[in-house]
Formats: C-alpha cells, sequence, structure tokens
C-alpha cells in the first residue's frame, strides 16, 4: 500500500460511475491528487471485473469493496479471485461472521503466495455510513448505539485475522481505543465543509476524520462532481488534501 506520509495517499477516491470509460477519466485526472481509487458495486456490476484491470496503468492501489457476504467458502473463493486480481484492498461484511471473515483473510494469504504476489488487506465493513441508530434498532434488529456495535464488529474482525475496518469517522476514535495500532481504518461518509451529506448520515470533515485516527478517507461526489465553485476535481482533490496536511500537521507527536 502507499505511503501514508502524504496527504494526498490519505485519499481513496470512489470511481461511483457506471461505465469503464468515466471510471478512466477520473482516474488519469486524479492519479497525481490521491491515493487510491475505490472501485464499488455500481462500476463492478456495470463494467464487470475487467475494470479492475483498467485502472492498472494508473498506478493507484485499487480498492474493490464488493462487501462480501456469504457463507465462509463461497467468500473463501471469492477472496481468492479478488486477489488474483491484483488489488490491494478489498471488503467483506462483518456481520457475516468471523468464521466467514477468517475464511476470507486465509484464503486471500493463502492465494497471494500461490501467485507470488503481495497479499491485499482484508477490510471488514461494519455499519453502513447509511444507517443510523433507529434504522439499526427498528430495521435491522439490532439494539444499542451505533457507536457500541461498531467497536463490537471491529474487534470481531481483528479476532479474525483482518487487516482493518470500515466505519464511520464518528467512530473512529473509540476504535483505535480497541484495535491494535497496526490496523488499517478506512472511513467513508466523509465530506468536505463546502459538499452536501448526499445520502450519508453520519459524516465528518477530512480533517477531522484525519485527526480521529483514520488511515484512509473516502470521497466519492464532492471529488468527482465538486460544486462550482471549488472548480474541477482536480481542484477539490488539491482541497481536501490540503485539509488533511494542516490536520496532520497539527495532530503529529511533537
Amino acid at each position: 500500500m502507499a505511503d501514508l506520509d502524504g496527504a494526498e495517499q490519505r485519499i481513496v477516491v470512489a470511481l461511483d460511475v457506471p461505465t469503464a470509460e468515466e471510471a478512466c477519466e477520473i482516474a488519469s485526472d486524479l492519479r497525481s491528487h490521491v491515493g487510491v481509487l475505490k472501485i464499488g458495486l455500481e462500476l463492478l456490476m456495470s463494467a464487470g471485473v475487467e475494470v479492475v484491470r483498467q485502472m492498472t496503468p494508473f498506478g493507484l492501489p485499487i480498492f474493490l469493496d464488493g462487501k462480501f457476504h456469504d457463507i465462509p467458502t463461497t467468500v473463501a473463493h471469492a477472496s481468492r479471485a479478488v486477489t488474483r486480481l491484483g488489488v490491494s484492498m478489498f471488503s467483506v461484511h462483518a456481520l457475516g461472521g468471523r468464521s466467514m471473515m477468517r475464511s476470507a483473510a486465509e484464503a486471500a494469504r493463502d492465494e497471494a503466495a500461490r501467485a507470488r504476489v503481495h497479499a491485499p488487506l482484508v477490510l471488514a465493513v461494519t455499519i453502513l455510513t447509511s444507517v443510523d441508530e433507529r434504522t439499526m434498532n427498528r430495521d435491522l434488529h439490532i439494539s444499542g448505539g451505533v457507536e457500541e456495535e461498531v467497536v463490537a464488529l471491529a474487534e470481531l474482525a481483528a479476532s479474525a485475522g483482518l487487516d482493518g475496518v470500515v466505519a464511520s469517522p464518528r467512530e473512529v476514535r473509540a476504535i483505535r481505543r480497541v484495535l491494535p495500532p497496526t490496523m488499517v481504518v478506512v472511513t467513508p461518509g466523509v465530506r468536505p465543509a463546502w459538499a452536501d451529506a448526499d445520502d450519508q448520515k453520519r459524516t465528518m470533515t477530512p480533517g477531522d476524520a484525519i485527526a480521529a485516527g483514520a488511515s484512509y478517507v473516502v470521497i466519492g461526489r464532492p471529488i468527482t462532481q465538486p460544486p462550482a465553485e471549488i472548480g474541477t476535481s482536480t481542484d477539490a482533490a488539491r482541497s481536501v488534501a490540503e485539509e488533511i496536511s494542516r490536520s496532520l500537521e497539527v495532530n503529529s507527536p511533537t
């Protein structure tokens, strides 16, 4: 994975577009301004897994956010396939349980050893950033508070041997108190002050998310479709990087 000393390297840009052509255009524009390209379900289902290979020439790590959630054997086979694609990170749902997560991590590492490639980071998605406490309690029948559940799932992921978690920035400080420092924390639901919240409910600014302990911040529309007053996508990415840089300077150990 990228060296996290640079502010740009902390930015994961979400390629939430329906075609490989649009994704390639975004990647080409932003290749020098972000650290990771995220391929989610919309692009994956529209363009197929070949889109992963189409992103390779841009020279950036790829996060395949497939959110695998199935029986352990199926997820293990999927994890092997993803590892062969050469991605740097991929996601599974923590709610799939310890056995499923462990199967994903073990399969990815074994496949990487067979192929003599770097093993991808396996990340556990905790509670989606579009879910608030009322939705979690009423619709998912999970009692308690969101932070409590996110922390419990993060601990479960760590016990299953995963490399990190995906969680709202609002839970990062609580997660950092219980996870080993080597665990990666990727935070969607990040919105610059000048951007709309869209369908995210548990949001935070990029600088605040990094200050809380996030390893990476995931940003889509505020960078790929910025407000007119911000300028181009590269202008938006620079603005986010500058905010992260200021946060890193303020919060760096003295």
